[in-house]
């Protein structure tokens, strides 16, 4: 990379935000409401860098062939799409890792656009492993190897909390106001974890810095919300057969939410006019998707992708599995809420069955399934634990667990063998060589690993039995015998 062109760019000002994680949903949610920011106001100062720092290089390439712009086809079902064209990504780059194992090609680059005194915004959508936080604690992990790099050679960073705080440092060296930092993956309070993943790992580095980065740094919580599948062959083939053949396309639903708390010292685009809820506590909001449309997308992913079934479309036509669901977000999530005055939680869990039922999307069950023992503390084991400590059973949870211990074992009810994506996959593996013959073993395992399960929740007698008889009734009775004693209960 070209550093004396990044630094040209850079005084025209139209870079003002900095996105780590160049993915589907970026291009397809955040992306967009700046592309109609832009078009509305004219504003030219919020321009985006867009850098991907995982193992593709493909797209940060193929969008910088493209000159950086790129189809969304927004869709409400097979016959009814929008499709919009997005440039306001001025530049893409890779901090990520090679094929042939090399490290950060543009990782410099990168840094110096986050020194910059334009970058103003930092955002991230990295997913929750990113961030490098036990699921359960919340604590950085300081022991991942990625960290321990990290923390080693801290000018070199690899990770997302990482370049974040030797960008910070730099800012702080060289006397710049620090950037705000906005967090747009699906965690709770995810400003606030964000903030403990940056100023743990500064705090390996140097105790000024760290204190400098949590009185001085702005780390808004944001709630965002739309369903943007990965890309297959045949959404390319729906595009091309309309005339699109953009390699870099995204498809998605029309739906979109952006819900931001506003804590933006160095400013920000006006959002408001494109929909964007400006909020003081987006805590609410957060929970209500995490456990109602997060959650209910868990259950299905892991009892659907067992019976063989490959999509939430196909899965919510389920008339049972699309039964669960409902239960579950009215009886075991919706009672867990605190919504503000005007919230209706039943008209929302229609809402989101009917956004599941989208024909168009071919969002499959094995893309949700990924990351489990980072998304299920949050989804779904901090609201039962609530319930637990109430005296109230939670038995579709406890269903979803007994099919996610299940679906860690890389082997369908079918037969049918699969890749289990997760960062503890190797993990699971042992515990399955280990208890793979003994299901209470298993079932006792899995609940005592104690960075995935809340240990209080893990020694609610009644919730570790509810796990063990939905795991005995799954594996022996399939997913119709699961559900059936479900609703007996």
């Amino acid at each position: 990379m070209d550093l004396q062109r990044i630094e040209a760019k850079q005084k025209s000002g139209q870079i003002g935000i900095i996105h780590l994680g160049l993915g589907a949903f970026h291009r397809a949610h955040q992306a967009v409401y700046l592309e109609r920011y832009r078009q509305r106001s004219g504003d030219g100062e919020w321009g985006v860098c867009s850098a991907n720092l995982r193992s593709s290089v493909g797209l940060v390439d193929s969008l910088r062939d493209a000159n950086y712009r790129y189809q969304v086809a927004e869709y409400t079902d097979t016959e009814t799409l929008t499709l919009r064209e997005i440039g306001v990504i001025e530049e893409t780059l890779f901090s990520g890792q090679d094929s042939a194992g090399r490290w950060g090609r543009d990782r410099e680059a990168l840094l110096v656009r986050m020194t910059s005194a334009d970058t103003r915004v930092v955002s991230l959508t990295v997913t929750e492993k990113g961030y490098f936080l036990s699921p359960a604690s919340g604590e950085l992990r300081v022991d991942d190897p990625m960290i321990t790099g990290d923390i080693a050679s801290p000018q070199q960073p690899r990770t997302a909390p990482g370049l974040l705080v030797e960008a910070l440092a730099r800012r702080h060296e060289a006397g710049i106001a620090p950037f705000t930092v906005l967090s747009c993956d699906n965690m709770p309070d995810n400003g606030k974890r964000t903030r403990q993943a940056v100023v743990q790992l500064a705090e390996q580095r140097d105790a000024t810095l760290a204190k400098w980065i949590a009185d001085e740094v702005a780390f808004p919580c944001s709630m965002v919300d739309r369903i943007v599948p990965a890309m297959t062959d045949a959404d390319f083939e729906r595009l091309a057969a309309l005339g699109v053949t953009d390699p870099n396309a995204v498809v998605c639903e029309t739906f979109s939410q952006w819900v931001v708390e506003d804590n933006f010292p160095m400013g920000r685009p006006s959002w408001e006019a494109e929909g964007v809820e400006m909020v003081a506590d987006v805590a609410p909001f957060e929970t209500m998707k995490l456990r109602m449309l997060n959650g209910s997308h868990s259950l299905l992913a892991y009892l659907g992708a067992l019976a063989g079934i490959e999509t939430v479309y196909d899965g919510v036509n389920h008339g049972e599995l699309r039964a669960l669901l409902r239960r579950y977000m009215l009886e075991e999530a919706a009672p867990t809420l605190e919504m503000p005055e005007g919230i209706d939680l039943d008209a929302y869990a229609d809402s989101l069955l009917a956004r599941f039922a989208n024909d168009s999307l071919r969002h499959r069950l094995q893309q949700i399934a990924m990351d489990g023992s980072q998304k299920l503390p949050q989804r779904w084991l901090t609201g039962t634990l609530e319930r637990a400590s109430a005296g109230q059973t939670s038995s579709c949870v406890a269903l979803g667990m007994a099919a996610w211990i299940r679906y860690t074992a890389g082997e369908d009810l079918l037969g049918n063998r699969y890749a289990v994506d997760d960062p503890l996959a190797k993990r699971f593996a042992e515990l399955h060589q280990l208890h793979g013959g003994d299901p209470s073993a298993l079932v006792a395992a899995y609940l005592a690993m104690d960075d995935v399960v809340p240990s209080q929740l893990a020694a609610d007698k009644r919730f570790a039995q509810a796990v063990l008889t939905a795991y005995l009734t799954l594996t022996h009775d399939g997913l119709d015998g699961a559900l059936a004693a479900l609703e007996r209960n």
